[in-house]
């Protein structure tokens, strides 16, 4: 039996999901180390817990080691500690390291988690990645621009899920930039040649530091033009076939990136580019499941339950590499104005036309405030054997549906 204890922070949605999937794993007694107090605990995670450890702040390695020890003396030496946030995995490694537990090391982490440490580290591998700097003052921004040239990406060093990241077309933009979110030497920000061309993802599994399982999803638009442009439905594309001559390039420097920053066992979402030329270049990585319902259309991809296999995998150390039957996509629903959601046109027709093809969905509610989130205020997600129909049908939805927001009154 593995006594485990998975950080959470909050028990959102997604969240809760990860941990309930675990605790049910046969072999493993779970407890949960988070912000929330027992009796706010979901019903789903009362009933499968096998222990509670509230804290006030679970990014803190500090009261973590207290809780992972707290735990112990209740349950016995806990064994695996994990988190499924990418913000957590610092903090997790700092407790791993103090308390002896097994996992991925300080080193490996920060190499996922400080995005211009981690450019460092592929730059130095000979990994292709775009070109970057960490700016700590507006003459370094400057120099920065005036020797890659626009556009430029600007980006916190140790952000997720591009979260306060911009596109920086003309000096401009720069300066205005450097003026909202100076940088200093506590606090520097990371400049980026701005890549151009098609963009992906590259989920993958790695056991004993070989890459053991991959998928590629496509991305359309790319997701930093999603961010500039509020109104954009946008689309996620897992097709069947990995066979695509686009994907070529990364079955290769996927796993050079991972090896060169050191991940060893684990289920990790890089993102990549294909440019013009044909060439790939890495984006960043993240040691944790992807977001953005991506690891939901794994498993409808390969008929499995994907929070299963990673749960199995970081807690027993178990992966059976699944068979893909079925291409999946997800077309995100956002809303046109601003405040809440008034009214959904066009979704009674779509689901008429393309309900078979439809295994999940979420559709916006009027009265719904406006998400602040670049997954917009809903989604659908659908399946077929055949690429094509669901790549249609993911066209079908983004340019059928409309949300419509209104101002509040």
């Amino acid at each position: 039996m593995v006594v485990a204890a998975f950080v959470a922070p909050f028990l959102l949605e997604a969240t809760t999901r990860f941990v309930a999937t675990a605790a049910a794993l046969p072999g493993v007694r779970l407890a949960v180390i988070t912000s929330e107090p027992a009796e706010r605990l979901p019903p789903v995670l009362k009933e499968r817990l096998d222990g509670h450890w509230r804290v006030d702040d679970a990014f803190d390695p500090r009261q973590l080691a207290e809780a992972v020890t707290g735990l112990g003396r209740q349950m016995g030496r806990v064994e695996r500690l994990v988190g499924a946030l990418e913000q957590l995995q610092v903090p997790l490694a700092h407790v791993r390291e103090a308390l002896g537990i097994e996992g991925m090391d300080v080193r490996t982490a920060l190499n996922v988690r400080d995005k211009a440490r981690m450019k460092s580290v592929l730059h130095a591998a000979g990994v292709p990645c775009a070109r970057h700097q960490l700016v700590t003052n507006p003459g370094e921004a400057l120099s920065f621009a005036d020797a890659v040239g626009f556009p430029l990406v600007a980006k916190p060093p140790a952000g997720a899920g591009a979260q306060a990241t911009y596109r920086l077309d003309d000096p401009a933009a720069l300066r205005s930039w450097l003026a909202a979110i100076p940088p200093g030497p506590d606090a520097p920000g990371l400049l980026e040649e701005f890549l151009v061309g098609e963009e992906h993802t590259f989920d993958s599994i790695t056991i004993g530091g070989q890459t053991v399982w991959s998928s590629v999803s496509d991305y359309l638009p790319p997701p930093l033009e999603v961010l500039r442009n509020p109104w954009i439905q946008w689309t996620v594309l897992l097709p069947r076939a990995m066979t695509s001559p686009a994907y070529e390039g990364i079955w290769s420097a996927g796993p050079a990136a991972l090896r060169a920053l050191g991940v060893r066992d684990a289920l990790t979402h890089m993102e990549w580019f294909r440019r013009p030329d044909g060439s790939v270049a890495i984006s960043e990585v993240g040691a944790r499941p992807p977001g953005a319902q991506i690891t939901s259309m794994l498993g409808y991809v390969h008929n499995v339950d994907f929070y299963q296999v990673w749960a199995e995998l970081v807690l027993l150390g178990r992966f059976d590499p699944p068979e893909r039957s079925f291409a999946a996509g997800t077309a995100y629903l956002r809303g046109q104005g601003r405040g809440r959601v008034r009214a959904v046109h066009g979704a009674e027709k779509l689901q008429a036309e393309l309900g078979h093809l439809v295994v999940e969905a979420r559709l916006p509610q009027p009265g719904q405030p406006a998400s602040s989130s670049y997954e917009g205020e809903g989604y659908v997600i659908v399946r077929d054997p055949d690429t094509g129909v669901v790549q249609e049908a993911l066209r079908r939805i983004v340019t059928g549906i409309r949300v419509e927001l209104v101002e509040q009154e």
